[in-house]
């Protein structure tokens, strides 16, 4: 039975693996959109919104490199030691849990400044950012206070 739980842990490479091909579909659709947004410059089209389009694009790659981030220490917690910078190792499942949450609040971030340059109700703009706001609190205190000791 021992050997069985011991040899269970492999399993998270199927995690590891779906990460790794999310990570490589995200930074792919980056670059395309990245792609699409130099052809419109080049050919004058769509440049009232470039800067909307250069936060989207940000956003991609911010997604995919936290995709690949959790992939690797995933690996690192439950296979074996990766070399990597320390900022892409985590030493727990919690580090782990906190560099999702940031990620979270990041694109929500993203997305609210992407709210600012559509011309929509400033009350539901209001409502949005309070939302935001403390959704954001909040896993912020989660990294802050769920910190183990």
């Amino acid at each position: 039975m021992r050997w069985i739980i011991e040899k269970a842990r492999y399993l998270v490479l199927l995690g590891v693996i779906g990460l790794l091909v999310a990570g490589v579909a995200a930074f792919g659709w980056g670059l395309y959109r990245t792609g699409r947004l130099v052809y419109d410059i080049v050919a004058g089209d769509g440049q009232a919104l470039v800067a909307v389009e250069l936060m989207h694009i940000v956003d991609d790659f911010l997604i995919a490199t936290t995709v690949l981030i959790l992939a690797v220490g995933l690996y690192e917690l439950f296979i074996a030691e990766v070399r990597a910078p320390e900022c892409v190792v985590a030493r727990n499942l919690h580090a782990l849990k906190v560099k999702l949450s940031s990620m979270i609040v990041l694109v929500m971030a993203v997305k609210f400044v992407e709210a600012l340059f559509q011309n929509g109700d400033p009350g539901d703009l209001l409502r949005t950012g309070i939302a935001i706001a403390v959704i954001a609190a909040g896993l912020i205190a989660f990294g802050y206070f769920g910190k183990e000791d």
